[in-house]
């Protein structure tokens, strides 16, 4: 198994999880027309995605799902809550998944994870091929007990690393948009991502790759200071997506 990001951000993410028989992606935050731009750079087609796995229905995760989707024939699966939302009204094949319930896309098996965030039903997931595990988690106001046991064992982690708390406060946002990213149902601090980090089975973990970082209230480093307090296994394994280039293909061994 291995992934990839087409980019990650406030102005548009989307994910690629990958086996040898299935291809997945996870949000399509970006015009068909930048989409099809970014798979071709990940060495892709339209065409090569077997389903599109939406979390919740904000622009930055939906904007493209139901052009891509109508255009190309592909399956989308969504929580009851996020289909019901205005970007995924009008698609005809949408698979309703249910939070906590597994489901199968091809040779990948899927857990959709529910997280305290502000949208109507959203999800996060955790994928397997065989023994290996990864785990992908975004647009989330807080860790849960729940998100502990369910990212307990992934060999690599997609992890939500939104803002530096300081960047934040001091930041040119308005107060309530302050509070409402602060908030339990809004974005990941450096810290919070830290505190999942140090809680989980590091022996196993091959992968940490930064994802969502504000372009406004983090930096890169100050993300990966964060978590390399907490790493056991070496800071080398951390990586960053960033919102244009997104990131290569990572192999899970």
């Amino acid at each position: 198994m291995r992934f990839a990001s087409l980019g990650s951000g406030s102005r548009g993410n989307c994910t690629l999880v990958r086996s040898a028989q299935t291809c997945v992606m996870i949000d399509c935050g970006f015009s068909l027309r930048d989409t099809r731009r970014r798979l071709e750079r990940a060495g892709l087609e339209p065409e090569d995605i077997s389903g599109i796995l939406v979390t919740h229905e904000h622009t930055d995760h939906a904007k493209g799902v139901a052009a891509l989707a109508r255009r190309h024939g592909v399956m989308v699966y969504a929580t009851r809550g996020t289909a019901e939302s205005g970007y995924l009204k009008e698609i005809g094949t949408l698979h309703t998944v249910q939070p906590d319930t597994p489901f199968r896309v091809g040779d990948l098996e899927i857990l959709p994870v529910p997280v305290p965030h502000d949208a109507r039903e959203p999800v996060q997931y955790v994928f397997e091929h065989g023994a290996r595990r990864l785990g992908v988690l975004t647009d989330t106001g807080k860790v849960t007990p729940h998100i502990e046991a369910s990212y307990a064992a992934c060999d690599a982690l997609m992890l939500e690393c939104n803002h530096d708390r300081r960047m934040l406060m001091e930041g040119p946002y308005s107060p309530s948009l302050k509070r409402r990213v602060a908030s339990d149902y809004g974005h990941l601090s450096n810290e919070q991502a830290a505190g999942l980090v140090e809680g989980v089975d590091q022996a196993r973990l091959q992968h940490l790759v930064v994802t969502h970082i504000s372009e406004k209230n983090n930096l890169p480093e100050l993300a990966r200071g964060a978590l390399e307090t907490v790493l056991e296994v070496g800071a080398d394994l951390i990586r960053v997506a960033h919102q244009d280039r997104g990131l290569d293909w990572c192999e899970i061994a």
